[in-house]
């Protein structure tokens, strides 16, 4: 989807919608103002984890874009990240798209996205199989500082893509996913949310272009952000899961990404696929499946999930040279409720 097609549907949002869109976070609010969380849409306020039907689940199609043609994720690395943990992240955008079967075994993680895929545009375009990672940047000091508002993600977007060296393409069909390490606190952040994704506004970046901000919550808030490898004190009763890359923060990250991911593809400019009526508080096709990782999740419970017999670790998809991943369920359009490649009844 070219960025700059949409002039006059973009000058509409930019005066209805605010600065980002399906904020996410698995558990209610510290402060227990649910409906603030979810933007008050009615219906859908006191939970969004509806798995076995639709009947009470209005997703709709707006008539705007998905991502229909080939996907490059950017990643922009802010702050100072280990090149172990940058190695994970990359392993599982690189298992977005389908490999040769020798590489991973099922589940697979592109398996996963083929749900993501069911979605369409009014031309019946279904978003893109082929998802590639593309040229990355690093912010390694921080040149906005360790503390960030939700307009300074758009910033931290700009400076890379006009860098002096090497900026990142403004990419007709990129997506700029920007990764800030525990050393940053970003704006609502743990405390309403995990991720967000949006588009840039050409004021502020030069360019109409999708991206995402997704946090590290090892030394902030784990039990919120990487459950289900850390668990909030309320849950009683209730061990971690031990994480598939030994990695809670950035294991837990992961599904946060996947989650941004398929709701950037089928809701790009926030005028495609969501339910509730006020597209500045849309429920999108992840937030329906909040803590659903497996058959008979929900509330505190993951569903089944699939443990590594060497390490203990629970996983629900494989990725690209051995690599194993926890990632959410997503809503499928088709059956009309959360699904993912590792369903018992598949």
């Amino acid at each position: 989807m070219p960025p700059m097609r949409h002039p006059g549907l973009l000058l509409l949002l930019l005066f209805a919608a605010p600065l980002s869109v399906a904020a996410w976070r698995p558990w209610p609010p510290r402060n227990g103002t649910e409906a603030a969380a979810t933007g008050g849409v009615a219906g859908l306020a006191a939970s969004k984890k509806f798995e076995g039907s639709s009947e009470f689940v209005k997703l709709q199609y707006h008539m705007g874009p998905v991502l229909a043609t080939a996907i490059t994720v950017h990643p922009i690395w802010y702050g100072p990240w280990p090149a172990s943990q940058k190695r994970t992240i990359r392993a599982f955008l690189r298992s977005l798209s389908p490999s040769p079967p020798s590489n991973s075994s099922s589940p697979t993680v592109s398996s996963w996205w083929r749900t993501v895929r069911l979605y369409t545009d009014q031309t019946t375009a279904n978003v893109s199989a082929t998802v590639t990672l593309g040229a990355e940047k690093s912010d390694a000091r921080m040149s906005r500082g360790a503390r960030l508002s939700r307009l300074d993600i758009q910033a931290v977007v700009r400076d890379a893509v006009s860098a002096r060296t090497r900026p990142l393409p403004a990419d007709s069909g990129g997506v700029y996913l920007v990764l800030t390490s525990p050393e940053v606190a970003v704006e609502n952040f743990c405390g309403q949310v995990c991720g967000f994704h949006y588009f840039t506004f050409p004021s502020v970046v030069g360019y109409t272009l999708p991206y995402a901000w997704v946090g590290n919550s090892a030394t902030r808030c784990p039990e919120v952000c990487a459950y289900p490898f850390a668990i909030p004190a309320y849950v009683h009763g209730r061990k971690p899961e031990a994480p598939p890359n030994g990695d809670v923060g950035v294991d837990g990250m992961v599904s946060v990404i996947a989650h941004e991911l398929a709701e950037l593809a089928s809701n790009p400019l926030a005028n495609a696929w969501y339910a509730g009526t006020d597209p500045s508080f849309p429920t999108e096709i992840a937030d329906l499946c909040e803590g659903i990782y497996g058959t008979g999740g929900g509330g505190a419970y993951t569903g089944q999930l699939l443990t590594d017999e060497r390490s203990g670790a629970a996983y629900n998809v494989n990725g690209v040279g051995g690599r194993r991943f926890l990632v959410q369920w997503v809503w499928n359009p088709v059956l009309s409720y959360c699904s993912g490649p590792n369903a018992l009844d598949q």
